[in-house]
């Protein structure tokens, strides 16, 4: 009965001791390679989307809403800086959270019920703890090149004069891998699509995006709506963004 039990919790587990030392030192390894694979299927989309999304959005607020809030707020800008500015390090911690939510969203709950992956992972010896790190370490390897895309789009717009703004690129990572994180756990426990994914969407993720200071300094909000604010991710700009703090932008620095 024993031994049953041990079949039913992996491979690794019935095992033991006498799994490879290979399999114990790459088994995480191994996982991230499945998962790297299997983004070729999509790569030109995770291109297209990581570059044009930036030079859309940059554009759309640096030429045109930015503008208009510029040439209207004065010599102070907005916190000190100009609209682009401020709002370019949120929108990079954003590209980062959408990113982690569809890596570990569909493609984690598809690995349980539609690939079933995750079973043919549990039938070899690797260990559950090493299909999780690998997932997040794929996942963070797409936020790399996410972000550091939109970086480079920001430094292209202007909107990181200051060498101090390439700081923006690891809040944006570590920001996305604990959302990532979240997102597969709720995964990893649904059994049916039951529409969970766009509710979380809609009621969590973009909430955050609107109301966590992207768009316009948070103490504008009412008092009783600011913790949406405080606990939203995107506002890891703000460790590196405005000017009460190290300051994001070189204008500030000179």
């Amino acid at each position: 009965m024993s031994g049953q039990a041990s079949v039913h919790a992996g491979a690794s587990a019935y095992f033991g001791q006498r799994r490879s030392a290979k399999s114990i030192a790459f088994g995480t390894w191994y996982v991230t390679e499945h998962r790297l694979r299997t983004m070729r299927a999509y790569l030109s989309s995770i291109v297209t989307v990581s570059v044009f999304n930036p030079v859309i959005y940059l554009f759309a607020l640096g030429v045109g809403i930015g503008s208009y809030i510029d040439a209207n707020s004065g010599a102070q800008g907005v916190e000190g800086v100009r609209y682009l500015i401020f709002v370019g390090p949120a929108l990079l911690v954003s590209a980062a959270l959408t990113t982690a939510f569809e890596e570990c969203s569909y493609p984690v709950m598809g690995g349980f019920k539609w690939t079933r992956e995750f079973w043919a992972m549990n039938a070899a010896p690797i260990n559950g703890r090493q299909v999780v790190n690998g997932i997040l370490l794929a996942t963070g390897f797409r936020i790399v090149f996410t972000v550091s895309v939109f970086w480079c789009c920001l430094a292209a717009f202007g909107a990181s004069p200051s060498g101090y703004g390439i700081l923006a690129i690891p809040a944006a990572i570590l920001s996305g891998l604990a959302f990532g994180t979240v997102i597969m756990a709720v995964a990893s426990r649904l059994e049916e699509d039951d529409g969970w994914f766009p509710i979380i969407n809609r009621l969590i993720i973009t909430p955050m995006f609107l109301f966590s200071g992207t768009f316009f300094p948070l103490d504008q909000l009412p008092i009783w709506l600011r913790w949406l604010g405080w606990i939203s991710p995107p506002l890891a700009r703000h460790a590196i963004g405005t000017r009460s703090r190290v300051r994001y932008v070189g204008t500030a620095l000179a």
